[in-house]
């Protein structure tokens, strides 16, 4: 069994496309001990890779979770058979220590909620807003990217703790999406002349929390409407992730000085040994029927560039994911 990977030959000067990849096919190699081979079933896609692209060297497999079956194992404790997660990035047959797979969740059906709404973004909503946004009854919580993988789930979170929501997006599909299935109170689509005059509507009483994914402009606007004591969580910066240039700011800093508000940057992995609670949490909202998800699937790993690309378009909707066929 071959593997296909894809590796990034050029760092992309601003938006990434396929120019910058190139997929190779290699051998299958010898397992060692405590190693196992994976056949891919699912790759994620996800904002945070562009950063990666920075940082990883030319020549190098393009970074990236995966779900696969193991057909091979020369581990004790990932058996043959074992469905697992694995940082092995874009490739369809990896060979993957086991130090660095783990099980996936037998709870999680279906498989591809794994990578998304009861994964890495569904997590990401669960600890930033609950370990450091501490959410009450009645504040008003504004979240960018509100229809995407992330940003679906912290609205959906803070609904059944029992706040007021309010979703940013980039078209009126997403806004119908956010308000008419995901159940927030308002939804803006920024791509309006009139959107902050919609802001100003739909928090009256400020902004208690603020979950940024994007950053720029939006969070600028936000940021001027805080309330005493808000919490601002800085989880993503997307519109920034392509320019050649870093824009000064953020520019209202006052506002955390005179509403002694709180600014906090986090990943995911710092609540690592944490998981399992909030794997809990979000598999009980999803088993009563509170948790809802979008996934945009494109097939093959041929297509990965061109997949990731419709990340910074706009084009993708809600958690997008890489079907390996």
């Amino acid at each position: 069994m071959s593997n296909k990977k894809i590796v990034m030959i050029k760092k992309p000067a601003d938006f990434p496309g396929e120019s910058n990849f190139k997929l190779i096919v290699e051998d299958q190699i010898k397992l060692k001990e405590k190693e196992v081979r994976i056949q891919t079933l699912w790759l994620s896609l996800d904002p945070y890779m562009r950063g990666s692209m920075n940082r990883i060297e030319e020549g190098d497999i393009m970074v990236g979770e995966l779900i696969g079956k193991v057909v091979e194992s020369k581990s004790e404790i990932i058996p043959s058979g074992a469905i697992v997660l694995s940082k092995a990035g874009w490739q369809t047959c990896p060979v993957v220590n086991e130090k660095n797979i783990k099980i996936v969740d037998s709870r999680i059906d279906p498989l591809s909620l794994a990578l998304g709404a009861i994964g890495m973004p569904g997590l990401t909503a669960y600890f930033g807003l609950t370990k450091i946004g501490k959410p009450k009854p009645g504040e008003t919580v504004v979240v960018s990217a509100g229809s995407g993988a992330v940003g679906s789930v912290v609205g959906q979170i803070s609904k059944k703790l029992g706040c007021k929501v309010v979703g940013i997006a980039g078209s009126d599909e997403k806004v119908e999406y956010m308000t008419s299935e995901l159940g927030f109170d308002h939804g803006i689509n920024y791509k309006k002349s009139d959107w902050t005059e919609s802001l100003n509507n739909s928090t009256t009483s400020g902004v208690d929390i603020y979950f940024d994914n994007v950053g720029g402009i939006i969070s600028d606007e936000i940021i001027d409407r805080i309330n005493e004591k808000a919490r601002v969580l800085i989880c993503g910066q997307i519109s920034q992730y392509n320019n050649s240039e870093v824009e000064l700011g953020p520019r209202n800093l006052r506002q955390f000085l005179f509403k002694r508000a709180k600014l906090e940057g986090f990943m995911v992995y710092t609540y690592e040994d944490q998981y399992q609670e909030g794997l809990d949490f979000l598999i009980d909202m999803m088993n009563e029927g509170e948790l809802k998800f979008k996934e945009t699937i494109v097939e093959g790993i041929e297509n990965a560039p061109y997949a990731f690309s419709k990340l910074f378009s706009g084009e993708n909707f809600g958690k997008l994911l890489l079907k390996i066929t």
